[in-house]
């Protein structure tokens, strides 16, 4: 499967979705003249090392899966476990909370991850990437935003 990238275009601000053919070919918006070709120098030994948007090499890997699903799952299983409480069926309540547990672990082995850069927040789907890539780390995500928020502060936004 080819690989996705989805971002926020650095100049028109459009949400976008690119899908290098090759994966190393420039990455180019679709509703500006915006586009980035440094394909080859964002990746190491055939996999992803450097954001092919804004060219951070800060990325860490996520499970490649809806934030938005994985919320609602969890909300309606703990709606169905407070009325099947409410009532008074414990063993009820219980079984649908384990229920959620077993599909949530099953979602997370079976989805592959994904990279996410900590400067630009673009998403790189479907991308060869290291085993050994790291998972996020707070202290590096807060750096970037606090770089943002100085920036903000020189331009007036």
């Amino acid at each position: 499967m080819p690989a996705h990238i989805i971002f926020q275009c650095p100049a028109c601000q459009s949400r976008q979705m690119a899908i290098p053919e090759p994966e190393s070919a420039a990455v180019r918006c679709q509703q500006c003249t915006w586009r980035r070709d440094e394909g080859g120098q964002d990746f190491r030994d055939g996999n992803v090392c450097r954001c092919r948007i804004c060219g951070c090499e800060d990325l860490w890997r996520q499970k490649d899966f809806p934030p938005a699903l994985g919320l609602a799952m969890v909300a309606t299983a703990a709606t169905l476990s407070c009325i099947a409480w409410a009532w008074y069926q414990p063993i009820t309540a219980i079984v649908i909370l384990m229920v959620a547990a077993l599909v949530d672990m099953l979602l997370y082995t079976v989805m592959g991850d994904m990279l996410v850069c900590y400067r630009c927040a673009a998403r790189h789907r479907r991308s060869a990437m290291d085993e050994q890539h790291p998972h996020f780390d707070l202290e590096v995500s807060e750096r970037y935003h606090q770089q943002a928020i100085q920036q903000n502060r020189g331009t007036g936004k």
